[in-house]
């Protein structure tokens, strides 16, 4: 039996084959990580509210489903936690920012609400950048999120504190979001498993106003494919009240998988500068995939990139623009880059967001018919290594100037066209700071990129170092 402080080390599957086996309880697990949270967090600061009275009393509520031999299913007893922009009912949620600082919700959103149903314990919220629209985390309400690897770094964004708290030790499981890269870009940065879920395959209710149109998706982060795996299959389900989710259970594309698939690499993408270490290790994530059998092929990059990247800013500026007005602040009571946003979002003119979905569409015309010669694409989930903690993006990259989406170039056309997409740990730097990649498949490809994950990481099985031992 394994020492009751060890427990916060393990997986959600490991857990639950030992609250099967009466090995510990979730008391024991939830005790362990509450242990482990209190001595990281303060050094991280990537869980910034919890309800710890509540998570005990879900957890002996476990326990007792585990000794009847009737668990609700197999996270009964998992600790997670749940990014800040994603209610939990009776925790206060800020969505960062001071607009939100006193809202307390009194519903779950209803991914929350079904991992509750099957008996995941919730233990907190954790950190994000103000808004969800920045690629690091850091707000006026609760300060600067650090990477568990080097305290000095960005965990990324906008899921920073769900991953800090993942690798970290804090929890096995993080519920994110991931409008442009959320969770895929911060889990490259932190050794872990990300996954951004096809479009319509989590449904969502009670939630925050969507300011990114249909690009925002809510996903789970884990160490391990099979967590990532355990998550989908809880909330990866249709429900009435989202009709786009309805639309997807139609869906058949998995039914003729798995098997060796095509996957066309992207190692960069048009002229955008891309870090040597990244690149280095993701070339290596595809010799592997090719010595396992998938049909690895380079190429360029199918689609403009800067002009995504402008139709990519017209909609979050826009949707940003509307959040604003529609609480009548006016910019006001947000940070100096929010206010910037807003502003240059008051300038937009309705044919040009009109103009950014025409070029969304006409990605996902130019998918469908790649996807027609691949199952899969490969890339870097980041063009940059993380960066200092306080920095809002890296100015330079590959020894090139870069604007503040130039370490995020990879990730956007995911979520503009819908697909799914998952982040894989990969080879790390000298130094021991994670890197990752993503494959990238079409809408209704999520079981067939845990397959290819769960394949990949039987092979690669990185070691599992834990920072800030």
């Amino acid at each position: 039996m394994p020492k009751d402080d060890q427990l916060w080390t393990y997986s959600a599957s490991e857990l639950a084959t030992g609250f099967g086996r009466g090995e510990y309880t979730p008391i024991d697990v939830l005790e362990s990580v509450i242990v482990r949270m209190e001595d990281i967090n303060p050094r991280i600061n990537a869980v910034v509210t919890t309800d710890l009275d509540a998570a005990r009393i879900a957890a002996k509520a476990s326990a007792q489903r585990w000794r009847n031999g009737c668990p609700s299913g197999a996270l009964d007893g998992v600790p997670m936690t749940v990014k800040d922009n994603v209610p939990v009912a009776g925790m206060r949620a800020t969505w960062g920012s001071e607009l939100f600082s006193t809202y307390v919700p009194s519903e779950d959103e209803l991914c929350v609400a079904r991992l509750r149903a099957a008996g995941a314990v919730i233990v907190g919220k954790t950190n994000c950048p103000e808004l969800t629209v920045q690629g690091y985390t850091d707000n006026a309400i609760f300060g600067l999120t650090r990477n568990p690897f080097d305290l000095d770094l960005t965990p990324g964004g906008s899921s920073g504190g769900a991953v800090a708290a993942v690798a970290a030790g804090i929890c096995p499981i993080a519920i994110a979001t991931d409008g442009g890269g959320s969770i895929r870009r911060p889990a490259s940065y932190t050794g872990l498993v990300g996954m951004k879920p096809s479009r319509g395959r989590v449904a969502r209710a009670d939630g925050f106003a969507a300011i990114l149109h249909e690009c925002e998706v809510v996903g789970p982060i884990a160490r391990t494919v099979a967590d990532v795996r355990r998550v989908m299959e809880i909330i990866g389900r249709p429900h009435f009240r989202d009709p786009m989710s309805v639309l997807l259970a139609d869906d058949a594309y998995e039914a003729a998988r798995p098997k060796p698939c095509r996957i066309l690499y992207l190692p960069e993408f048009g002229s955008s500068p891309v870090d040597r270490q990244i690149a280095d290790s993701v070339a290596q994530a595809a010799d592997l995939l090719s010595s396992l059998g998938h049909r690895v092929e380079a190429g360029a990059v199918p689609f403009d990139i800067d002009a995504l990247g402008m139709a990519w800013t017209t909609i979050s500026q826009t949707g940003l623009t509307w959040l604003l007005k529609r609480h009548s602040c006016g910019g006001n009571r947000v940070g100096a880059d929010i206010q910037a946003m807003y502003e240059a979002g008051s300038r937009l003119r309705a044919e040009q967001y009109y103009e950014a979905l025409a070029m969304l569409a006409e990605l996902k015309s130019t998918l469908a018919e790649l996807y027609e010669a691949y199952d899969l694409i490969m890339s870097p989930s980041a063009a940059a290594m993380p960066w200092p903690a306080g920095e809002a993006f890296p100015n330079i990259i590959d020894d090139q100037p870069v604007g503040p989406r130039g370490h995020a170039i990879f990730t956007g056309f995911v979520n503009m066209s819908g697909c799914a997409a998952i982040n894989l740990p990969s080879a790390p730097n000298a130094r021991g700071v994670p890197i990752g990649f993503q494959l990238v498949g079409p809408v209704g490809a999520d079981k067939l990129l845990c397959d290819i994950g769960e394949q990949y990481e039987s092979a690669f099985r990185p070691p599992r170092i834990w920072p800030l031992r």
